[in-house]
C-alpha cells in the first residue's frame, strides 16, 4: 500500500461521523430576450454590441465605426475590408501596432456580455494586442448565463479559449479606472 493510500485509510478509519453531500440547486437567471439583454450588458461593461440589420454589410459597419483605421486585420473570409490576414505573420510580435482586429466569437453570454473566443488565428496575442477588437457573433449563439455557457463548452476541443466582456479594464492604478491596460481599449460585438 502506498503512503497516500495509507493516509486515506487512516483518515477513513478515524472519522467518527460521515455526512452525505448536500443537495443543492443553482438558481440561474433566464432572460425573455437574450439578445436584448446581451446588447444592454455589453454597454454596461464599457463595450458596444450592435445587431446587424438584414441588408447591412458587416464591412460597411466596420469602416463606419473605424474610418481612420489604417490596419484592420482578420482571417475571416467575409471581412473584405481587412488590410492584412494575421495568419501570414511569422511572429506574434509583428502584430504590435494593429489598430483593429476582427475575430470570430463562438458563444455569447447575456448575463455579463461575455463572448467565448476559441483560438482561430495563428497567434492568440491578436485578441489582446489590438487597440480595437471587433467580435463577430451569430445572434443565435447567445445563452442566458455562464452555467449554460460552460455546459455547452464542456465537450469542446480547443487549443486556447477566452471569455472577453468589453474592453480591458483595471482600477488598481491609484484607484482610477484605466481602459485598455492589458488588452483592447475598445470592443465592438457585431451580432449577425
Amino acid at each position: 500500500m502506498s503512503s497516500k493510500e495509507e493516509i486515506l485509510a487512516d483518515i477513513r478509519k478515524n472519522t467518527k461521523r460521515r455526512y452525505d453531500y448536500p443537495v443543492y440547486s443553482i438558481h440561474t437567471t433566464v432572460y425573455p430576450d437574450k439578445t436584448t439583454k446581451f446588447l444592454e450588458v455589453s454597454d454596461l461593461v464599457g463595450g458596444e454590441a450592435i445587431l446587424l440589420e438584414e441588408r447591412q454589410d458587416i464591412n460597411d459597419v466596420i469602416c463606419e465605426k473605424y474610418p481612420t483605421a489604417k490596419s484592420i486585420v482578420s482571417n475571416m473570409d467575409e471581412i473584405t475590408c481587412a488590410t492584412l490576414n494575421p495568419d501570414v505573420l511569422e511572429n506574434a510580435v509583428e502584430l504590435n501596432g494593429i489598430e483593429v482586429a476582427v475575430v470570430k466569437g463562438e458563444l455569447g453570454v447575456a448575463e455579463n456580455g461575455a463572448v467565448w473566443i476559441s483560438q482561430s488565428v495563428k497567434h492568440k496575442a491578436l485578441y489582446f494586442i489590438a487597440e480595437k477588437l471587433v467580435i463577430v457573433l451569430d445572434r443565435n449563439r447567445i445563452v442566458n448565463n455562464m452555467h449554460e455557457a460552460y455546459g455547452q463548452l464542456k465537450n469542446e476541443q480547443y487549443k486556447f479559449g477566452v471569455f472577453i466582456s468589453g474592453p480591458s479594464k483595471t482600477a488598481d492604478i491609484e484607484q482610477a479606472l484605466v481602459m485598455g491596460a492589458h488588452g483592447a481599449r475598445d470592443v465592438l460585438v457585431i451580432l449577425t
